[in-house]
């Protein structure tokens, strides 16, 4: 079963999403499942993963309503306030939702590299193991040492890195990315999601062997069995379409065997995120 494990839904509003730029002007709209649904039922894919894309939570039960009347949002990653005090209270109130696996928090976004490792945040990590709920980490590069320390921390919590932390496909540059992409990876309890990608590329004119470097890193780094499809559509369209992100990572996949593709395009997901009785 193939599952897109990185996918946002909005109703466009301009005072809250400053982060969608006059470059992006194509992602001004409302995205909601019945735009999606074409675009997997066209790539063969049975549903797929929502993720937060403003901070509140608010968001969290709008994509929680999303998902109760549409079967092809098979998760949601949502938000929650790590920070707050009574943070196990909030956990324990979310833990009703079926289709709930995990949080995020957009740390990209923060201007301390070390954010991550504030004692506050740190307590509300800390308390997600014990609801049984994920973590997907949201940095750029400048913040995987962070990254690196949060994950040794907790051995026991499972972790998601998305979009590869973001590495400067636009330039070529590898390093340091690439070293403290293999140093993350030491770490058995941490997943990487092949997503973004063409987001951090020239928008208009990249080709796959562009991507090839990054994708060497992530996979002598992780292997396929840490390695999670996602598409990050509707970002995606800011530099391609759907279609070409599928064709972008498959592509790259074509001399593995039939069960590992399998794996990276859904047996992946499904077991980091607890989807394995669907």
């Amino acid at each position: 079963m193939r599952i897109d494990a990185h996918q946002h839904f909005w109703k466009f509003d301009r005072a809250r999403d400053t982060w969608i730029t006059d470059e992006m002007s194509v992602l001004r709209r409302e995205f909601l499942p019945q735009d999606l649904r074409p675009e997997l039922a066209a790539n063969d894919f049975a549903g797929s993963i929502a993720v937060q894309a403003s901070q509140s939570e608010s968001e969290t039960h709008f994509l929680l309503d999303l998902a109760k009347h549409d079967s092809s949002i098979l998760g949601v990653v949502g938000w929650v306030n790590l920070m707050s005090p009574d943070i196990a209270d909030r956990l324990s109130y979310f833990r009703q939702f079926k289709t709930l696996c995990g949080f995020r928090h957009i740390v990209q976004a923060e201007s301390d590299d070390r954010f991550m490792l504030r004692d506050d945040f740190l307590r509300g990590v800390d308390s997600l193991a014990q609801f049984d709920f994920t973590y997907d980490i949201l940095i750029y590069p400048r913040q995987l040492p962070a990254a690196i320390e949060l994950v040794a921390r907790f051995p026991n919590q499972k972790f998601v890195l998305d979009h590869m932390a973001k590495p400067e496909i636009s330039t070529g540059k590898l390093d340091p990315w690439a070293a403290a992409m293999r140093e993350l990876a030491t770490s058995p309890n941490v997943h990487c999601k092949l997503s973004g990608m063409v987001s951090e590329a020239n928008w208009k004119c990249w080709k796959l062997s562009d991507f090839t470097p990054y994708l060497d890193v992530v996979f002598e780094s992780f292997g396929p069995d840490r390695l999670i499809f996602a598409s990050d559509w509707p970002v995606c369209l800011v530099a391609g379409s759907y279609s070409e992100v599928v064709h972008l990572v498959w592509s790259y996949l074509e001399p593995l065997p039939s069960d590992k593709k399998a794996a990276i395009f859904g047996g992946n997901a499904a077991r980091f995120y607890g989807l394995e009785t669907l």
